[in-house]
């Protein structure tokens, strides 16, 4: 398999960024980490062996970034405005900088599918809501889509536009909605096992449903717990049979 390690010096977030890269040709998977982890979990989880299939086939290429979470929300002695403004950075590194580095790396314009699991999937499927005509879909796994889960009561309009389960019931525009009504990939997958939030899931199902835009809601049953060992049967699950 190919794997390269790309890095540079962000602008938005000013630090130095990793991005990890695995094959040769396909749609572009970007994956968002996990809590407060780097752009090596997935590698070390065993996610890219799991998915190395589809990888080697030139089915997807996959690109895995750093997070910011431990700078943001996982910061217990931050403040809490600094917060959601590293978190508005953090968007502005993917939409401005990781965006056209998969570009040149994929020598097009590729699809983007984000993906993610526990807090990793809040962050792609709010950068997959916030920006539908930069990302073609998103497979979240395991996922709150509420960010005041995260904010320890705090709550202003910025966190706000990066909560999806606020935002989204008054989205009225006429550019963004009907990109999203017109989606193929929006997959909401969780499982029903120890540590899993499947209510979180079929709560944020019911809100794209009465905006019309179309989705999947897979809920997996009660031996399905909140780990990599259901993240690994999941993802490479949806890569073969919905793509």
């Amino acid at each position: 398999m190919n794997r390269e390690i790309h890095a540079w010096h962000s602008p938005a977030l000013n630090k130095h960024m990793e991005v990890a890269v695995y094959g040769h040709y396909g749609f572009a998977l970007l994956m968002l980490p996990t809590a407060a982890a780097d752009y090596l979990e997935y590698e070390r989880f065993l996610m890219i062996d799991a998915l190395s299939k589809h990888i080697n086939a030139g089915k997807i290429k996959v690109y895995s970034i750093n997070s910011i979470n431990s700078e943001s929300w996982l910061n217990r002695n931050m403040n809490p405005r600094h917060k959601i403004i590293r978190h508005q950075q953090f968007n502005d590194y993917v939409y401005n900088e990781v965006v056209p580095f998969i570009h040149h790396s994929s020598n097009g314009l590729v699809p983007i599918i984000t993906t993610g699991a526990s807090f990793g999937a809040l962050h792609a499927a709010n950068l997959y809501f916030r920006r539908p005509d930069i990302f073609a879909g998103t497979i979240a796994m395991s996922g709150v889509y509420n960010l005041a889960s995260y904010s320890d009561g705090y709550f202003d309009e910025d966190c706000y536009f990066n909560s999806p389960e606020h935002y989204i019931p008054n989205l009225n525009d006429d550019f963004f909605l009907p990109r999203l009504r017109q989606a193929n990939h929006i997959h909401i997958l969780t499982g029903s096992g120890a540590y899993e939030a499947p209510d979180a899931s079929r709560r944020f199902s019911a809100l794209l449903q009465r905006k019309g835009i179309p989705h999947e809601l897979d809920v997996w049953g009660y031996d399905v717990p909140h780990d990599w060992v259901t993240w690994r049967a999941m993802l490479p699950y949806y890569i073969e049979t919905r793509f």
